[in-house]
């Protein structure tokens, strides 16, 4: 019998929809009901000797700490990090302290992430979450499927002195190929290339904003105007810069690019 595809937007899209009819399902009823709404208990039993029950057990909370690391692998694992720090240095240079709010440019980020990301996602859903539902692959081959699409995109964003310096202090030999990098020592150099890749973008930010800064400052010392902040006044020049240029365009045009 022939397994059905569905694409990663579609499952997507299927999921949030099945969340949405169980919740207007149960809003309905929590409404409409005369009955009282029943109870629910949870008990821990122990495993005993049956190894199905221990397997299942330790399947169990391998998945409860898999969610616990889910945030970390979101921040460090994708573009997730270039793209927030970037986004923090242009709110640094102009100046506006809060504007945009945190919650903004977290969010932006977020969607960004997941747009770069979706080709890799994509990869993962067609080579290893299809056929493990399927029963095409065991757990243990699922992952190390998954992880193929991951280190691929990794691979491509990590400076080779930066994975070398990991693998050195594990006395790892040289891979051949990306696949052959251990994913311990992959990681690690990932984050620390995306650190010094963010950070330049973030330099090449601030230079027109500090030649404004330097500017009014050095026109507001010769007019004598020693009390007045120079901040309050290059503040409206910088967002105005920044507007008429279409700031926001070409950050996200240039962070786009340089995946």
């Amino acid at each position: 019998m022939k397994t059905k595809h569905i694409p990663f937007n579609g499952f997507v899209s299927l999921l949030l929809l099945s969340f949405l009819i169980l919740f207007f399902v149960f809003s309905d009823s929590m409404v409409f009901a005369a009955d009282p709404i029943p109870g629910v208990n949870l008990n821990i039993n122990a495993a005993g000797a049956n190894p199905d029950n221990v397997s299942n057990t330790l399947t169990i909370l391998a998945f409860i700490t898999i969610l616990s690391l889910a945030p970390a692998i979101l921040l460090m694992m994708t573009s997730f990090t270039r793209i927030v720090i970037v986004l923090g240095f242009v709110r640094t240079s102009l100046g506006t302290q809060q504007m945009p709010p945190t919650q903004v440019l977290i969010g932006l980020a977020l969607f960004m992430t997941f747009f770069i990301m979706s080709p890799t996602l994509d990869k993962i859903n067609d080579q290893a979450l299809q056929p493990y539902l399927a029963g095409k692959l065991t757990q243990t081959e699922a992952l190390a499927e998954a992880s193929k699409p991951m280190k691929v995109f990794m691979g491509k964003q990590t400076r080779e002195k930066d994975l070398l310096l990991f693998l050195e202090f594990t006395k790892s030999a040289k891979p051949k190929d990306i696949q052959d990098v251990p994913i311990s020592a992959l990681i690690p150099a990932y984050i620390i290339s995306e650190l010094k890749t963010a950070f330049q973008m973030g330099f090449m930010i601030f230079i027109p904003f500090l030649v404004i800064d330097m500017v009014v400052a050095s026109t507001l010392m010769a007019m004598g105007m020693m009390m007045l902040p120079p901040v309050v006044i290059s503040l409206p020049f910088k967002i105005l810069l920044f507007v008429l240029v279409d700031g926001w365009f070409l950050l996200v045009k240039s962070l786009l690019q340089s995946f």
